[in-house]
């Protein structure tokens, strides 16, 4: 946790700094008000027998200390707020910005529950905890400091009491922490699975509405809440004892300290007013134990959420580009696998893509087909490295891609993914992801290839039509062509259509292909479908299966010598004719 104060407190460090010398003040403020207290009672009611001139102005200093010391635990409060704000915001950002570096590989690693669950819960608990260490574990041991002081320099006899009291306090903190941290660590994870239990449900409610499972998903959330609510006992079955034993420990020195030092004043040792002085300090230093034990078990809840932080901050993204040349840019859309072999984890045994060899030319249009699980969409994100290749090479304009920086290499591929994403805004907002330069006529210019002008016409805002989180308010359809004219706008070297038309009409899908062929003339272009008609035209076509290229040829080649795509290309058009 203190490595990550000294990180990320930095354009917040004159709070960060201020807030515990404001506190400091305090302290020492509240440490001159119990001296003012026994001058009134030995002097002024004692020694000048009650001398009211005399209390009412030593009064006035008790009062002004006090205020004195409110305004500078009022400052340290709002410096502490600051710089605490400052540091999660700081840490927050810096771990979405770690996440944006991910590959793909590393992304699989965190599912979004518990990413959001480390952005939102984990940084406020982190907040209260760096509040405390601010104001409580500044402010305690400068109070026990000082009290002890006081303590020793008024009566340092009955100060041994805390020689045996403060031993056992301190076993008794380690032994609770040793305990409590990994149990709260259990907790977090059962709190991330029922986020991600509401997050699927959300997600998933027409398909929960549809099948009527209503009371199934009531059921499996109950559970999930079930879970947690053991968990939380469990973890603060432990921490509860933390006071109680504290005030015990309390109690029974404040009761020693009153028996010998009710002594000490019938025999003359000490003063009445001392003594009243000496408690107000046994006090204070018992109320900073308890607050250095209030402060230890937030650090400790808190404790899990920093270890998460730190999973997010220090993961290696496994695709990294600090070695490759920073001028060097994609010249044309030429592409080339070259004994290429993947599998995603890297002690699995079984590869995913096996022995690819494949040279595109630039402009050439290609068509991939093969049935659910050959590899064809994992073939493809090798291009603009999504994924990394664990045997051979693939090279882009006859480079190896990681010689490219990412950025340069993805800024010259476009590539429509299987699921379609849009983000909350408008369509021309949305639009602008391909090319945030684009101007309102080349949007609809690339919305017109993709033939998703004709309905963004019908909408009552048209281009300014707001979509949503998602797109929530357009169809699947919809959202394809939409994906498609923000890849058109990008004008890349390489595009790459994946499955990009499957949930539109084979009309409507005729006519993308007639307007993507005048469009992208020069491109090179890569078509995954599941439509022979969407590829046929392609110059070439490679059949996947498995994971490997079973044959590569024209639409009049493989007709003549495939027989699977001889026999889907019949299939398809006889339910066509029908």
């Amino acid at each position: 946790m203190f490595k990550l104060l000294k990180k990320y407190t930095k354009d917040g460090w004159w709070a960060a700094l201020l807030g515990p010398a404001l506190t400091i003040c305090e302290v020492i403020v509240d440490a001159l008000i119990p001296l003012v207290m026994s001058d009134i009672i030995d002097k002024g009611i004692y020694e000048l027998g009650g001398d009211m001139n005399y209390i009412w102005q030593r009064g006035v200093h008790m009062v002004g200390l006090a205020l004195l010391g409110a305004i500078f635990g009022a400052l340290s409060g709002l410096c502490s707020s600051i710089s605490s704000t400052r540091f999660v915001r700081n840490i927050r950002s810096a771990m979405f910005a770690k996440i944006q570096e991910y590959s793909f590989e590393n992304i699989e690693k965190y599912p979004v529950p518990t990413v959001v669950m480390r952005l939102t819960t984990d940084m406020r608990m982190l907040r209260m905890a760096y509040v405390s260490i601010v104001r409580m574990l500044i402010r305690a041991p400068f109070n026990l400091i000082i009290s002890a002081y006081f303590v020793f320099a008024i009566n340092s006899k009955l100060a041994m009491i805390f020689a045996v009291a403060i031993p056992i306090l301190a076993i008794g903190l380690v032994f609770i922490y040793t305990k409590a941290h990994p149990r709260f660590r259990a907790m977090m994870l059962r709190f991330d699975a029922l986020d991600a239990n509401l997050e699927e449900n959300i997600e998933g409610i027409r398909v929960v509405k549809t099948f009527v499972r209503e009371d199934y998903e009531n059921e499996k959330f109950e559970n999930s809440s079930s879970l947690v609510t053991k968990a939380q006992r469990f973890a603060e079955n432990i921490v509860i004892i933390d006071r109680p034993f504290f005030e015990l420990v309390m109690y029974a020195c404040m009761i020693a300290i009153a028996w010998f030092g009710g002594n000490s004043v019938i025999v003359g040792e000490m003063s009445t007013g001392n003594f009243m002085a000496y408690l107000s300090y046994i006090r204070a230093i018992l109320f900073s134990l308890l607050m250095v034990s209030t402060v230890f078990l937030q650090i400790i809840m808190a404790q899990s959420s920093v270890d998460r932080a730190n999973e997010i901050l220090e993961e290696v993204p496994a695709i990294s580009d600090e070695n490759a040349d920073p001028d060097l840019t994609v010249d044309d859309g030429s592409i080339e696998f070259r004994d290429v072999s993947f599998k995603y984890a890297a002690e699995g045994e079984k590869y995913v893509l096996s022995d690819i060899n494949l040279k595109i030319a630039p402009g050439e249009v290609i068509g991939i087909l093969g049935p659910t699980g050959a590899s064809k969409t994992t073939l493809v994100q090798l291009i603009p490295r999504l994924y990394d290749a664990n045997k051979g090479e693939v090279l882009v304009s006859g480079h190896n891609v990681k010689e490219y920086k990412l950025k340069n290499l993805r800024d010259a591929v476009a590539m429509v993914l299987q699921k379609n994403t849009l983000f909350s805004g408008t369509i021309e907002e949305n639009m602008r992801w391909g090319n945030p330069e684009a101007t309102h006529e080349q949007i609809v210019e690339a919305c017109k290839y993709a033939q998703a002008d004709e309905f963004i016409r019908h909408m009552p805002k048209m281009y300014e039509t707001d979509l949503g989180q998602g797109g929530v308010n357009v169809s699947g359809g919809q959202k394809q062509r939409l994906c498609i004219a923000r890849a058109l706008l990008k004008h890349p070297k390489i595009i790459i259509l994946d499955d990009s038309t499957s949930a539109v009409d084979t009309d409507t899908d005729h006519r993308i292909q007639l307007a993507l062929k005048e469009k992208l003339g020069g491109m090179t272009t890569i078509i995954i479908a599941q439509r022979v008609a969407s590829i046929k035209e392609a110059n070439r076509i490679i059949i996947m299966n498995d994971g490997k290229i079973e044959d590569i040829g024209n639409h009049k080649e493989l007709m003549q010598r495939n027989d699977m795509y001889r026999d889907l290309y019949n299939t398809q058009m006889e339910g066509s004719l029908e």
